[in-house]
């Protein structure tokens, strides 16, 4: 579409990922009793008592970062810690304080220019979701029956769906060919306590939309969409863009997609997708040989064998060109979320490599996404390990690698040319890789050292610099000068990053 546009705002943001039962639990919200303690670790079905008003309390910690956008996990009423088993999409969960709560925090993190985006689970409810509750009481009696996707036939013999069923029918465990003919309805994965709406519902969809738009009325920035590829309806998500842009037309929709999501990305549905092929290829080329394939959970899988530095540069340009310009701009560029084991575990707690990661992250057209913890060190398996509470006492953080994040995110905010300008790749080889962002009179040279051998920085540039011009660095000390066509600059030691600026540039 010739007039598809993204947010401008999303383009310069850098995104905060917060699992709120797992980020910070505040005093002033009431508390049931039984409760994991804090920092014990995580298991599939305790709660932590994390809230809003712990998030709260710690904005001044985001602003600190650099941090200009926030994603929350599902926040609506549940009864798992996840909450993406939702009871009731026009309630904040009690457990994280309610309505009242989030009013606070959106006023809050509004009043310090930061954005705020939620977690849409619309391909599936709960079995505590009245309507679907209703058909359980009711069975092929309840007016909602055609809100889901019931075996009729079973019904139509007097048998009501089975919430629990037989647990000798059903192991649990996605995809049990035994499950929906034990339970009776179509469940996401066969999971029984995710039903799946029947989204051909006239009913259902308007119920969809209106709770969009509900929540971008009260001031919402826009929508994280989880695993939309499952309503596999373009006219859904069509209709669901209307109806998003009509309240908000600078409202973010981003989809839950894992695989090329040229589909979702032509301007008439979503804005940007969670960008796991970046991960994914962050992966194959920091990670390397470090990699710990034997973690790497569906979203990330394949990751090809470690790829070369030529190949990953040949991947980062791919990506920029598989989507529309104004899409690729708007992506959620991320190396860690709550369904993936955290990166710097994945590379064997290698923290070279994830600066390394970082430092292309940050300057990469896109926005990038930063899963709480990861600046402070946190490590993390499979889900739900990954889900570890944030830990408060400061005495339990890489406190230089926090001030590295705090560094590359200042660096990103300085210059628009990171968040808008053009990249060109050039060098790639050998471990190392070299390019060239640049808006205007904003130019910057970024290296990355991603080998076991010292790098001096030599690389030709004669159809991009002038001859003479400086280069100062961002990151350490040292500067580069423009000689005879080629950028001569300082020695790069082993899994380093520099960050060179044009003497003279014009960084906002």
């Amino acid at each position: 579409m010739t007039d598809f546009t993204t947010p401008d705002w999303v383009k310069d943001a850098v995104f905060y990922q917060i699992f709120p039962d797992r980020f910070a639990r505040s005093d002033r919200v009431g508390k049931p009793s039984h409760l994991e303690p804090w920092d014990s670790p995580p298991t599939v079905y305790g709660f932590k008592g994390g809230d809003l008003l712990g998030v709260l309390e710690h904005l001044d910690y985001l602003d600190d970062l650099g941090i200009t956008a926030i994603y929350l996990n599902p926040i609506f009423q549940s009864a798992a810690n996840h909450r993406y088993h939702t009871q009731d999409y026009y309630r904040v969960d009690p457990l994280l304080g309610g309505d009242g709560a989030f009013g606070r925090l959106l006023d809050a993190v509004h009043a310090r220019g930061i954005r705020l985006i939620l977690d849409g689970v619309f391909n599936h409810a709960s079995r505590g979701f009245y309507q679907f509750y209703h058909t359980l009481e009711n069975g092929a009696a309840s007016p909602y029956l055609d809100w889901f996707h019931f075996d009729r036939r079973r019904l139509e013999t007097g048998r009501r769906p089975a919430a629990y069923p037989d647990v000798r029918d059903h192991d649990g465990s996605p995809g049990n060919p035994n499950s929906r003919e034990a339970f009776g309805y179509r469940a996401w994965w066969d999971l029984p306590a995710l039903p799946e709406f029947n989204t051909d519902s006239p009913e259902v969809r308007r119920f969809l939309f209106d709770v969009a738009r509900h929540w971008l009325e009260q001031g919402i920035d826009g929508w994280r969409l989880d695993v939309p590829a499952c309503i596999d309806d373009d006219r859904f998500w069509q209709q669901f863009r209307t109806e998003v842009k009509d309240v908000n037309p600078e409202a973010y929709i981003v989809g839950e997609i894992a695989s090329d999501a040229t589909r979702w990305l032509q301007g008439d549905q979503f804005d940007g997708v969670m960008n796991y092929l970046f991960t994914k290829a962050c992966l194959g080329f920091f990670g390397g040989a470090a990699l710990d394939r034997d973690l790497l959970p569906p979203p990330l899988r394949p990751v090809k064998d470690s790829l070369g530095a030529a190949a990953f540069a040949r991947r980062m340009e791919e990506l920029l060109t598989m989507y529309p310009p104004e899409a690729a701009l708007a992506q959620l560029n991320l190396l860690s979320s709550h369904d993936t084991p955290r990166f710097l575990t994945l590379v064997q707690h290698r923290k070279a490599i994830l600066r390394l990661a970082v430092v292309f992250q940050m300057t990469y057209p896109g926005a990038p996404s930063i899963y709480y913890g990861d600046e402070i060190g946190m490590a993390g398996g499979p889900d739900p390990d990954c889900r570890r509470p944030f830990p408060w006492d400061e005495s339990r953080w890489d406190h230089e690698l926090r001030d590295f994040f705090k560094r590359c995110i200042a660096l990103r905010r300085a210059h628009p040319a990171l968040r808008r300008g053009r990249l060109v790749t050039l060098h790639a080889e050998d471990g190392l890789i070299v390019y060239l962002r640049s808006l205007s009179q904003d130019r910057l040279v970024i290296a990355l050292n991603n080998s076991s051998t010292t790098h001096h920085l030599e690389v030709g540039v004669a159809d991009h610099l002038s001859e003479g011009e400086r280069l100062e660095s961002l990151i350490h000390s040292g500067s580069a000068r423009v000689v005879a066509g080629r950028i001569i600059g300082p020695v790069l030691a082993p899994y380093t990053a520099s960050v060179f600026a044009l003497d003279g540039g014009s960084p906002a």
